[in-house]
């Protein structure tokens, strides 16, 4: 589901890394420089590529794929990479080192089955765009699909919607797909396209901007406890009411778990549309930063591929002779 923005006064350091949203922090430059996309095909051998301890990431994509931002994770006998959701732990979630700058993710996981238990699958920018899977634990034949622009949640023009007929998404592994790209965004289950959303069906209340993710963005997992008495009453009863602690899943394993066995990352291309480069790239292409507002509108953050470093530990290059581009639609 959405989630509102908060003020963010950042300064230097791992505070600024993944999560800091640029456009609540005290200049645009705040945050440090995002890693930027790479083709992978992600699955779990082992741990090693799994990031446990947060607070000791610096920036350094290339020595792991996946930071736990909260909770506890572990490797099945058959390397399947576990999320746990206990009584105590509030759930887990993780989140990618790089980020997607339009592209195609997959993710081949299972769900856990429980009234009030939440998985998903998202992305997820600094700026809160956001686009989701997600799988209210109270059926195992459903999954539903969701988009957010910059956070905003329009009580009027909800943007969720219900995938049924799935077999079994606790027992069996299924593909599921989010395809981003400029112009369009699609679902799909097992290859199969179950919702399109186009660009211009996003236009925004006053015809000048699309209310449409633009934004680089992490790619998370996570299971959460909707069903528990602090959270509001209409995210209970979206997620099937409240938890069973004594659920004989619960009670067997000692947890609620959703399973993820792989997760595979084809990066779009960058064009003078989709980022504000002018007209070429910078040789070793490094990260993303953001850039003033599109000119057209003054709300869609502008984004720079650049050769900077996201190594806090390390020096940083700079933008050399690559400019800031003019205001191309977004």
């Amino acid at each position: 589901m959405g989630s509102g923005k908060g003020k963010n006064w950042d300064g230097t350091g791992e505070s600024c890394l993944g999560g800091c949203n640029p456009l609540y922090s005290h200049t645009l430059t705040s945050c440090d420089p995002e890693p930027i996309c790479s083709d992978e095909t992600i699955s779990f051998p082992d741990l090693s590529r799994v990031l446990t301890n947060s607070t000791s990431y610096d920036g350094n994509a290339t020595l792991h794929d996946f930071i736990v931002d909260k909770g506890d994770v572990f490797l099945s006998p058959a390397n399947e990479l576990v999320l746990t959701l206990t009584q105590t732990n509030n759930g887990t979630r993780m989140s990618s080192t790089r980020y997607v700058h339009y592209g195609t993710i997959t993710a081949t996981m299972k769900t856990a089955r429980s009234n009030g238990v939440v998985n998903a699958f998202i992305t997820m920018s600094d700026v809160k765009d956001e686009i989701d899977w997600e799988w209210p634990g109270d059926s195992t034949s459903s999954a539903q699909s969701n988009y957010f622009w910059l956070g905003f949640i329009n009580a009027t023009a909800n943007h969720g919607q219900t995938q049924s007929g799935i077999d079994d998404t606790f027992g069996t592994y299924h593909d599921y797909t989010i395809d981003w790209q400029p112009d369009a965004l699609s679902w799909s289950i097992d290859g199969n396209v179950v919702r399109t959303v186009q660009k211009t069906d996003t236009l925004g209340p006053d015809g000048t901007y699309y209310e449409y993710p633009t934004t680089p963005a992490r790619v998370q997992f996570s299971i959460w406890p909707a069903g528990i008495p602090s959270e509001p009453a209409g995210t209970v009863a979206w997620a099937g009411g409240m938890i069973n602690w004594a659920d004989p899943d619960y009670v067997s394993q000692g947890h609620f778990s959703t399973i993820v066995k792989s997760v595979t990352i084809k990066c779009s291309s960058e064009t003078a549309a989709t980022v504000a480069n002018n007209g070429s790239l910078p040789a070793n292409s490094q990260s993303y930063v953001y850039t003033s507002n599109d000119t057209n509108s003054n709300m869609i953050p502008r984004v720079l591929v650049t050769n900077e470093s996201t190594n806090v530990n390390g020096g940083g290059a700079t933008l050399g002779g690559f400019g800031f581009g003019g205001g191309a639609a977004v």
